[in-house]
């Protein structure tokens, strides 16, 4: 057999190159300089994204101050009103006064301020609750008494007692109502049928 030269034998058995200890270093530096890299990234687009929710949460703070700042003004408000409408029903059923030439004056004047008063309201978003023949609703109504009633559903508004109101979309003051229930006699009545059913 022939000898190989030594040429031949590096190419028989190629001797693996170690890596020395510098090598190993860089390339652990290069790992932890990358992770470093790839958290302070993270860091920063959460850092971001707060700075992006706390801007939304701001511009929708103000956004409510603006629409809703005046709510407790308005709120103080319907106090007068319930006041002049108050003190225009004491006038009209007062029966020392309703002798008084001038009463239907003064009573017009009174009317005059209340309509003027309810178009400020309605031009600041202070709008009436509506409850004649509604349905009562726990979010805008206020239920005060129940009215035995066979010509209304259960659960209808009958009367109103205080009015309620609406300040844009929030509810300002709830409207206080009385609100229809059945008779006793159809509720017997329908206990009667059941008990003949059964």
């Amino acid at each position: 057999m022939a000898n190989l030269n030594d040429d031949d034998k590096s190419q028989e058995n190629p001797i693996e190159n170690p890596i020395n200890d510098e090598d190993s270093k860089n390339i652990k530096k290069d790992a932890s300089i990358e992770e470093e890299l790839k958290n302070t990234e993270d860091k920063l687009l959460r850092a971001l994204a707060e700075i992006e929710n706390q801007r939304n949460r701001f511009e929708k703070e103000i956004k409510e101050a603006i629409d809703f700042g005046g709510f407790n003004f308005a709120r103080e408000n319907l106090a007068i009103l319930d006041n002049l409408q108050r003190a225009h029903q004491s006038i009209k059923t007062d029966p020392s006064l309703k002798n008084s030439k001038d009463l239907d004056k003064f009573l017009k004047n009174l009317e005059i301020i209340e309509k003027d008063l309810l178009s400020i309201f309605k031009r600041n978003k202070i709008d009436r609750i509506d409850t004649k023949g509604k349905k009562f609703d726990p979010n805008f109504h206020q239920a005060m008494t129940e009215v035995k009633n066979d010509k209304e559903l259960p659960g209808t508004i009958v009367q109103e007692i205080q009015a309620g109101y609406m300040f844009g979309s929030r509810l300002l003051r709830p409207s206080l109502v009385s609100v229809s229930k059945k008779s006793e006699n159809i509720e017997e009545k329908n206990e009667t049928k059941n008990k003949k059913k059964d």
